[in-house]
């Protein structure tokens, strides 16, 4: 009664002031359960934009059918989630359902979240109501092109390719297992970005894991395929992965996979990443489209060499023309910490760019030019500038020269002079977010049919209803 006689006289003397909700009645150890799985949920990377609050939405999301903004999730009444019920709340994470009955776009995991149980989604909601301060900002609302922006027809979308049964009983598999399982396969959603869609953007259940393009990046195979996936990895390295974003003359994390890293996967219990790395590497094998079923793996292609001798006592003007650009804007950008042979540092800070997934795939190759690398983990920093900053001069590189840049390395550290294809067209795409989907014009053009079907329809009856008038 005190506390609520001092809240009215507070609305007396502040007519404008918005109260606080009242606390939810969660235990500490509830709440920090729905912190961790939200951190193995990553949250955090969609929802948080760029120098933004936590969880406060607003961070523009590129997508084949157009940009999405993510949402406030916050406990903020007005702007946030804080009026949502547990109910409300299992809905929209696990089917797609907003609070006003209004359906979210697939670009939020709730196919995979529809894994998670009862106990783990009201844990989070826990986590959300509680353990988030609330950020009273709006955010940008989405709006894509016609007939995307019709959120209606998500509902068909989810009676075809929504999934809400429980993970299958495998009572023959460890405990282990089943734990990588329920992770991967749930709140860490592997399979959102490394499975291809199909026409309707839907999962290709038939290539599970085998790669996708996620925006400007290739999310790439990880299967147990040894040449196509990662079926030469050890257990061991799966983790150190997971853990720090790079396993040396292997890989490293960039774009939203370093996100991934730098905000979950890096924060989870060394348990639960042994278990998602033994879940993954039990998958079957799989070819994805594009990739090599034989022969070297990805992080097996290339050497060290250069072609600097090339550009050497050659005026600047006759370097920047013709053959000799890739070599020249190698050795102004990238040698100085890469080395002039692409050997990289000792340490490895700086990676070797022979034997680097990153110089097998021309879109990772591309994407990491110009949207740089940045990182952070236990292990470290690590930041590489973008080369496509449209602001910053110092590290712009136009088209042409990101794309003589890219065959150059293609040639000198990654499958050679074959791949040496890229054109300052295909530079342009992943500059502006990556290809874009069929769908929209597939969607478009079905409806035009769709109303010519009606108007036939219409015309047919019309005139047997004058013939009959008629006779």
């Amino acid at each position: 009664m005190m506390k609520a006689a001092l809240n009215f006289l507070l609305a007396l003397m502040l007519p404008g002031a918005v109260l606080a909700a009242p606390a939810q009645p969660f235990d500490a150890a509830t709440v920090a359960r729905g912190k961790y799985l939200a951190t193995a949920s990553d949250c955090m990377a969609c929802h948080t934009a760029h120098h933004g609050q936590p969880m406060a939405g607003g961070l523009v999301m590129s997508s084949p059918v157009g940009e999405i903004v993510s949402t406030n999730i916050t406990p903020s009444r007005e702007h946030g989630i804080g009026k949502y019920t547990a109910q409300q709340f299992s809905d929209a994470v696990r089917k797609g359902v907003r609070a006003d009955g209004q359906m979210l776009y697939p670009a939020m995991p709730y196919t995979a979240y529809a894994r998670m149980t009862d106990a783990d989604v009201n844990a989070m909601y826990a986590y959300f109501m509680q353990g988030v301060p609330a950020v009273d900002r709006p955010t940008t609302p989405t709006s894509l092109p016609f007939p995307m922006n019709i959120r209606l027809s998500m509902k068909a979308w989810n009676a075809l390719f929504l999934d809400q049964q429980p993970l299958r009983p495998e009572p023959q598999r460890s405990a282990q297992w089943l734990r990588g399982q329920y992770l991967a396969e749930g709140a860490a959603h592997c399979s959102t970005c490394h499975t291809p869609r199909g026409a309707l953007m839907q999962e290709d259940k038939t290539r599970h894991l085998s790669g996708a393009q996620v925006g400007p990046w290739y999310a790439p195979n990880i299967t147990s395929h040894p040449v196509a996936g990662i079926g030469a990895w050890t257990e061991a390295e799966v983790v150190q992965y997971l853990q720090t974003g790079r396993v040396a003359g292997k890989a490293q994390a960039a774009g939203s996979m370093a996100e991934a890293i730098s905000l979950s996967f890096s924060h989870l219990e060394p348990g639960d990443l042994r278990a998602i790395a033994v879940y993954i590497k039990s998958l079957p094998p799989s070819v994805g489209h594009g990739d090599q079923s034989a022969g070297p793996s990805r992080f097996e292609q290339g050497k060290a060499g250069n072609a600097l001798d090339k550009i050497r006592g050659v005026p600047y003007q006759e370097n920047i023309k013709g053959a000799n650009l890739g070599a020249q804007v190698f050795s102004a950008n990238c040698a100085s910490c890469h080395g002039a042979s692409g050997q990289g540092t000792s340490d490895a800070y700086y990676p070797s760019l022979f034997h680097n997934s990153a110089t097998v795939n021309t879109n990772n190759l591309l994407a990491t030019i110009l949207l740089g690398v940045d990182r952070k983990t236990a292990d470290g920093h690590v930041f590489m500038p973008p080369f496509g900053d449209q602001v910053n001069a110092v590290n712009h590189l136009s088209d042409t020269e990101v794309a003589a840049l890219a065959n150059y390395m293609l040639v000198q550290f990654g499958p050679g002079q074959a791949a040496a294809t890229v054109t300052p067209e295909a530079v342009a795409q992943v500059r502006q977010g990556g290809p874009q989907s069929n769908l929209l014009t597939l969607a478009r053009a079905g409806m035009v049919l769709g109303a010519l079907a009606v108007a036939l329809l219409i015309v047919f009856i019309l005139r047997r209803r004058k013939r009959a008038g008629a006779n």
